[in-house]
């Protein structure tokens, strides 16, 4: 009797965590930020266009702290700012991998570069991923995405306790095309600067 009991309230207990664990998770009040692009003349209406996907900018991708944005700015900047035209880049994922390849290890650790020269800067890593898949695998994908950048981060020697991860799955594509362009750009980590 004691023993039935027993695997009944653990049967409960367990199905307790897979419920909530497989809840839809709401979505920020503002939604994530998209991949930012350093050109000008953006509106709201219509984003930058993203990166390319890594098979076409593995030898284009310039190195973060390289591009638009000066010293003096970036520390003087509102977060909100910041984050538009961002140091921190993304780093794109292969179909169904959360493995960081050559090119994301590159990106990552030039955004590590960036974090270590602003230590109070905390971040979050937003995994995401493409369309396809049920919206379960895609929320667990983008959690092993976010957590690869983030173990990453840490073997470069930034704090873990600077960086936070979140997965959105497939809620809140970059690109809302159904093709493979459009899929490439939405699977991706991406950094948002949480505080400075």
């Amino acid at each position: 009797m004691f023993k039935a009991m027993t695997r009944v309230c653990v049967a409960l207990l367990l199905l307790s965590v897979v419920v909530v664990g497989c809840s839809k998770k709401a979505p920020p009040a503002t939604g994530p930020m998209p991949p930012p692009n350093v050109t000008s003349g953006a509106t709201a209406s219509n984003p930058p266009d993203p990166l390319p996907p890594p098979s076409s900018r593995v030898d284009e991708a310039p190195l973060v702290g390289s591009g638009a944005i000066g010293e003096d700015a970036i520390s003087t900047r509102a977060l909100e700012d910041l984050n538009r035209d961002s140091p921190l880049k993304p780093v794109f994922y292969d179909l169904d991998s959360s493995e960081l390849d050559e090119a994301g290890r590159m990106i990552v650790a030039s955004n590590a570069q960036v974090l270590k020269k602003y230590p109070t800067w905390a971040i979050t890593v937003e995994g995401h991923c493409d369309e396809r898949g049920t919206a379960e695998y895609n929320i667990s994908l983008g959690e092993l995405r976010a957590v690869a950048v983030k173990n990453y981060l840490v073997s470069l020697g930034i704090a873990p306790n600077r960086i936070l991860t979140v997965s959105y799955g497939k809620e809140f594509p970059f690109d809302a095309g159904h093709n493979d362009g459009a899929w490439a750009k939405n699977r991706r980590a991406h950094f948002v600067i949480t505080s400075k």
